[in-house]
């Protein structure tokens, strides 16, 4: 088989595709045309069903509005009063208002001659309708009674009529109008026809007038509807194959809704032409054709470009790249100059990390000496006064405690530098009770000046942990003087501390204070609120941190009963650590408290 040259292939191709769109086109065309056709059909007939049960609704209850007004009125002792004295003076203005408090289309009152001497419309007083169907069935029954008459002009007036009786006896009809004709007017649409049969099948309501009084057959052989109604049929059918038709509109296809009104057997029927339905099918089907034309133009322009389009790809491709080199030498030359500034920042940072570092660590040495300092001071003395009192023994023990407490704080400063290092002794078991102890011991001058109750609860038996005395010592008088503190203002100041053993040491220090007011930055560095030069806000925070160098925690809450609750917990020897549980304020009373210093 002779192989066919690359520039004959790719004609056979442009004409195989080209032919492939147009059989695509032509079968979903079709296939849309029949199924859209179909649906949208069924979906105008539903809305028709719907709106002519709407419009059946809407008669029977403007009827039925009316159909009550004869009786009450026939038995309204003015209107019997009036025909008995035959004085009406005061009778239409009452039909007046009347009608406009139940929106009546009118109100009249005929004597038993047929006259009407009282109505909503004064101009139709005196006028004489003896024989009227209405007034005529109306004396000759004890019923409320409905007539449907067609005047001269071809409406048709439809009224409620009642005899009025007065002993028994007849002396007049009321009479109420009905203004069915308002429906006439809010049906009227250019593509649609509406009308209302009777029982025996008289057009009563017509959008198109001309059909009033007529049969539904005589309407659509001898009348065509208006002209909007009849430009919308006759646009209808050839595109189209709508079988079977419902009904016809001088040769058109209609479609034709019939539906029931709950009065007297009488029916209604519209008649839409299928403009609608060929306006959305034919809008569906032209945006298909629109959407291969346009495939087809995509596909001749792509064939017929395809070489112009690769080079200019490929230029506006060799644009970009040296569009983006560009911005890529910009960008490095900024990221240099911002890498230059930004180790200038990080050298400003760092020297002020280290004036920060030296600020906290001198003001936590200042704040962590100050206490052996004063008790030193108070030991001081009382070796002074005992010597004036030659009392040298007594002395040589203050001399022994002054002693104790330089060591102290040598040792005060070890730690300070090992808190500092994150770490750095080695810890050792530690009897929670020799720590109280010794805290207490330490806080003994300045309890010895305050009138403070002080209750320690220690169990019988060792609490032992794994630590380091003196910084656990430090914790101890760290918050037993945020204690004192907080009882300053206290008539009767008292401080609990409680020591407990069980699934961890749990150590307690309560007060009898006004309580915390901040518990979120209660353990931030330098919170406090005292006075300057009463303290740096530093002690709860060294605190928190060497209970969680220990593998414990600190917390703080406010007592149901008032005051502070510090809660320091550590694990037993032995125990695992509790540092995955970082130190918080637990939730509490609210009051008012100042950081330990």
């Amino acid at each position: 088989m002779t192989e066919l040259p690359p520039g004959r292939r790719g004609t056979w191709m442009v004409r195989g595709i080209v032919v492939g769109l147009i059989a695509l086109a032509v079968g979903i065309i079709w296939v849309s045309n029949l199924w859209l056709t179909e649906r949208f059909t069924e979906t105008t007939r539903n809305r028709g069903e719907i709106r002519i049960a709407l419009y059946a609704n809407a008669i029977t209850s403007e009827l039925q509005r009316n159909r009550v007004v004869p009786l009450l009125l026939s038995r309204d002792p003015v209107m019997i009063a009036a025909l008995n004295s035959d004085d009406y003076s005061a009778t239409s203005r009452r039909l007046i208002s009347f009608a406009e408090e139940i929106g009546a289309a009118g109100l009249r009152l005929f004597d038993e001659s047929g006259v009407i001497v009282a109505s909503s419309d004064r101009n139709e007083l005196g006028a004489a309708f003896r024989n009227s169907p209405f007034f005529v069935d109306a004396l000759r029954t004890n019923e409320t009674v409905f007539n449907a008459t067609q005047l001269e002009s071809g409406a048709f007036q439809f009224t409620y009529a009642r005899r009025i009786e007065s002993e028994k006896q007849g002396i007049g009809v009321i009479v109420v109008d009905v203004d069915l004709r308002q429906f006439e007017t809010r049906w009227r649409s250019p593509s649609e026809a509406v009308l209302v049969t009777d029982s025996e099948g008289r057009t009563v309501i017509a959008t198109d007038p001309r059909w009033r009084g007529k049969t539904l057959e005589q309407a659509l052989v001898d009348q065509t509807p208006d002209s909007a109604l009849r430009r919308a049929v006759e646009a209808t059918g050839g595109f189209f194959d709508i079988s079977p038709p419902d009904a016809y509109f001088r040769g058109e296809a209609m479609m034709q809704i019939d539906g029931r009104v709950a009065f007297r057997g009488w029916r209604i029927t519209s008649f839409s032409t299928y403009a609608s339905v060929r306006e959305r099918v034919n809008g569906v089907l032209a945006i298909e054709i629109m959407a291969f034309a346009i495939l087809l133009a995509l596909a001749f322009y792509v064939l017929s470009r395809r070489a112009q389009l690769q080079a200019g790809f490929f230029r506006r491709e060799s644009e970009e790249l040296r569009a983006l080199n560009l911005r890529l030498s910009r960008e490095i030359a900024e990221r240099q100059k911002v890498q230059k500034n930004l180790e200038v920042a990080e050298q400003s940072l760092a020297q002020s990390q280290k004036l920060a570092a030296l600020g906290e660590m001198s003001a936590a040495v200042s704040h962590e000496l100050n206490q052996p300092l004063a008790a030193m001071k108070t030991y001081l003395a009382g070796a002074k006064l005992l010597l004036q009192r030659r009392r040298p023994e007594e002395a040589q023990s203050s001399f022994q405690r002054i002693d104790d407490l330089i060591e102290r704080m040598g040792a005060i400063t070890k730690q300070l530098k090992s808190y500092a290092r994150k770490g750095g002794d080695d810890l050792v078991e530690v009897d929670l009770r020799d720590a109280v102890r010794g805290a207490l011991s330490m806080m003994e001058p300045q309890l010895k000046r305050g009138d403070v109750r002080v209750v320690t609860t220690l169990p019988d038996s060792p609490v032992p942990v794994l630590g380091d005395r003196v910084r656990i010592e430090q914790v101890i008088i760290n918050l037993f003087r945020n204690a004192l503190d907080a009882t300053k203002t206290v008539a009767r100041p008292e401080v609990e501390i409680l020591l407990s053993a069980g699934e961890t040491a749990m150590l307690i220090v309560r007060d009898n204070g006004d309580g915390i007011t901040n518990l979120d930055e209660l353990f931030e560095p330098f919170y406090t609120t005292k006075q300057p030069g009463e303290g740096v806000g530093l002690g709860l925070a060294i605190s928190s941190g060497i209970v969680a160098d220990l593998g414990g925690r600190l917390t703080a809450r406010n007592g149901q009963a008032g005051g502070a609750v510090f809660e320091v917990q550590l694990p037993l020897l032995g125990q695992p650590s509790l540092k995955t549980q970082p130190p918080q304020p637990l939730p509490g009373a609210a009051g008012t408290i100042e950081a330990a210093e």
